[in-house]
């Protein structure tokens, strides 16, 4: 057992005798166990029993994204997440019948990307440690990286959106015809954190296929701002093609005067898109 996972369970042991009154009333018997969590959505989740007296620890076979555990915090605690474990213990014995939903996704994106499981509270045994294993899906006797296509609730679960929602505004098209660039039409995009520019941009006939490969944001105060691109298609760009280029960048705080200029650094050549407004939160959401 690695030492990480003799902590863990130091300190599920210590936390489980630390109530001697309460394990005099209710005495279970206690079980490690092994569960496999759902293969697809449609299946049932494994079952874990879970008592108010005893904390429950999952270790995880990969590590987990700890900002996207979901739970109901009125009814379950969590003592501790870590890089491949969490610790829950119920606020009460949940009654009969009564079930609440624990939930993490894997931080490899990997299918089954997410494992959740189903709390019950059973007289008569108490889980202290649960094993977690992710099941081999069928035909898939190599592993594939290919991620786990992005859902909508994937944008709160992993914080980039809240409550003030996802702002935009356009950008003015901008032509350079002395370096062979024209930008049809550019939209700023503002959430929690981050800024995006989708950029639709044509490399001019007669010129040398381009393909850029730094971005930086620059404003009038401050240091520039590195970027990173994003292209579905990471081929250069063809004379006379049209492509879009995402340019997303962390910006926790909005300067107070949010104008940039983008400079994408390609082969032999840069364009530099002036005038580059992100728009201010969205304030149309209440608390």
């Amino acid at each position: 057992m690695s030492q990480p996972a003799r902590l863990v369970l130091t300190l599920v042991l210590v936390w489980g005798t630390a109530t001697p009154v309460a394990a005099a009333q209710v005495e279970r018997a206690v079980r490690k166990r092994s569960v496999v969590v759902a293969s697809s959505p449609a299946d049932a989740l494994p079952v874990v029993r879970v008592a108010r007296d005893t904390p429950t620890v999952f270790l995880f076979p990969a590590p987990i994204n700890r900002k996207t555990l979901t739970f109901d915090e009125s009814r379950i605690h969590v003592l501790d997440a870590g890089e491949r474990s969490v610790i829950v213990q119920p606020v009460a014995d949940l009654a009969e019948g009564e079930r609440y939903e624990v939930g993490v996704f894997f931080a490899d994106g990997r299918a089954p990307a997410r494992a959740a499981f189903s709390l019950v509270t059973d007289p008569a045994e108490v889980d202290i440690q649960i094993n977690v294993q992710r099941p081999e899906l069928a035909g898939a006797a190599c592993p594939v990286d290919e991620p786990r296509a992005p859902q909508p609730e994937d944008f709160v679960l992993l914080g980039l959106v809240d409550k003030e929602g996802v702002s935009a505004t356009p950008i003015k098209g901008y032509a350079d015809a002395g370096r062979g660039f024209h930008v049809q039409s550019a939209i700023a995009y503002r959430g929690k954190g981050w800024v995006l520019i989708d950029a639709r941009v044509t490399n001019f006939s007669g010129q040398s296929p381009w393909l850029p490969r730094e971005a930086m944001l620059t404003g009038r105060v401050g240091l520039p701002l590195r970027a990173r691109i994003v292209m579905a298609d990471t081929t250069a760009i063809q004379p006379g093609e049209e492509r879009p280029v995402l340019v997303v960048a962390d910006l926790p705080q909005l300067p107070v005067s949010p104008v940039f200029a983008l400079e994408l650094v390609g082969d032999g050549r840069t364009l530099k898109i002036p005038n580059v407004r992100f728009p201010k939160a969205a304030s149309g959401a209440t608390p």
